[in-house]
C-alpha cells in the first residue's frame, strides 16, 4: 500500500523550489542591472564625445588643426599608458596583428583630421548626423566587396539613411558647399575603420587596440609638428586641447565599459544620442540650431541608421562605435 510522502519532504520540496525561483529572480535582476549600467555608460560615453566635437569645433578658431590632432592623441596615447600598463604589463603590447594595428591607427588619424576640418566649417548637429551613417556604409561595403547578403529591410534602411543625407546637405541649395565633402570622406574612412575593428576583435584585446589607436595616432601626426606648432596666446586655448583630449579618452574607456556589461544590439541605439547632444552643444555655444529641413534629415539618419545599426550588431556581434574626432 503506498503512502504519500511525509510534510518533511514536501516542505524541503517547496523550500528548495523557493530557492531556486529566488536565485533565478535575483540572477535576471543583477542582469538588468548590468544592461542599465551598460545603456547608462553609452548615453555618458556619447556625451563625452559630442563634448569633445563641441571643443574641437572651438579650437579651430585658434589652434592649426594638424596641431590639435597631435594634441588630442598624444594625449590619449600618454593617459591609455599611464592608466592600462601597470594594470596589465607588458601583455597590453601583444598584438597578433601589428600591420591591422597600424593601420587601424592611420585609418582612425585621417577620420580625426577630416573630422576637425568638418566641424571648422559645419554646424555639429548636421555634421554628427551625417557621420553617423557610417553603419549604413558598412552595409554597402559588405554588399559590394564582402558580397554578403543584404535583406530588404536593410537596404530601404540605408536608402531612407541617404535620402535623410541628401535633405541635410541640399544639392544645389543655398546650404551646399564644397566643406560638404569633407564628413563624407569621414564616413568612408570610419567605415574601413569599423569592418577592421571587427576583424581585430576577433582575436585582439580591446584595451589592447585602444593602445595602439592612440599611439599610432600620435606619432604619425608628430612628424608634422613642427611644420604646424603655433605658441597659442593663452592658457584658455592649452585647456580647450586638454579637455579635448579628456575626452575622447574618457569617452573611450567608457564605451569599453559599456560593452562589457550589455549586449552591442541593446546599445547600439542609444549611440544616436549624441546627435542630441551635439545640437545642445551647437546650441549653447555656438547659438546653432538646425532650421526645419535639416531636423527632418537628422530624424530620418537617426532612425534608419538606430535601425540598421542595431540589425548589423545582432546579425555579427559587431559593436559599432559613435562618432568623435
Amino acid at each position: 500500500m503506498s503512502q504519500s510522502p511525509g510534510p518533511g519532504i514536501d516542505s524541503a520540496a517547496g523550500a528548495a523550489l523557493a530557492n531556486a525561483r529566488a536565485a533565478q529572480q535575483t540572477s535576471r535582476s543583477k542582469e538588468s542591472e548590468r544592461i542599465l549600467a551598460g545603456i547608462g555608460l553609452v548615453i555618458v560615453a556619447v556625451a563625452c564625445f559630442a563634448t569633445l566635437d563641441t571643443a574641437t569645433k572651438a579650437s579651430t578658431a585658434g589652434v592649426p588643426i594638424l596641431m590639435g590632432v597631435w594634441f588630442r592623441y598624444a594625449f590619449q596615447a600618454v593617459a591609455t599608458t599611464a592608466v592600462l600598463l601597470p594594470l596589465h604589463g607588458t601583455a597590453l603590447l601583444r598584438t597578433q596583428h601589428p600591420r591591422y594595428q597600424l593601420l587601424r591607427g592611420a585609418l582612425l588619424l585621417v577620420s580625426s583630421t577630416l573630422a576637425f576640418l568638418s566641424l571648422r566649417y559645419m554646424p555639429l548637429a548636421e555634421f554628427t548626423s551625417i557621420v553617423l551613417i557610417a553603419p549604413l556604409v558598412i552595409t554597402l561595403l559588405a554588399a559590394t566587396t564582402l558580397k554578403e547578403y543584404v535583406s530588404p529591410l536593410r537596404w530601404a534602411l540605408v536608402a531612407g539613411g541617404f535620402i535623410g543625407t541628401l535633405v541635410i546637405l541640399r544639392p544645389g541649395g543655398e546650404a551646399f558647399s564644397w566643406a560638404i565633402l569633407l564628413p563624407i570622406g569621414l564616413v568612408l574612412t570610419n567605415a574601413w575603420f569599423q569592418v577592421l575593428t571587427s576583424k581585430l576583435a576577433q582575436t585582439e584585446n580591446p584595451l589592447t587596440m585602444h593602445f595602439y589607436t592612440g599611439w599610432v595616432g600620435a606619432l604619425i601626426a608628430s612628424l608634422a609638428l613642427p611644420f604646424v606648432w603655433t605658441a597659442l596666446p593663452s592658457w584658455e586655448w592649452w585647456a580647450l586641447l586638454c579637455l579635448m583630449g579628456f575626452m575622447g579618452t574618457v569617452g573611450h574607456f567608457i564605451l569599453i565599459l559599456a560593452y562589457q556589461r550589455a549586449p552591442a544590439s541593446t546599445l547600439t541605439p542609444y549611440l544616436y544620442a549624441q546627435i542630441a547632444f551635439a545640437m545642445l552643444g551647437g546650441w549653447l555655444v555656438f547659438s546653432q540650431v538646425p532650421d526645419r529641413y535639416s531636423l527632418i534629415g537628422i530624424s530620418m539618419i537617426a532612425v534608419c541608421g538606430a535601425a540598421g545599426a542595431w540589425l548589423t550588431v545582432r546579425e555579427r556581434r559587431v559593436p559599432i562605435e559613435p562618432a568623435e574626432s
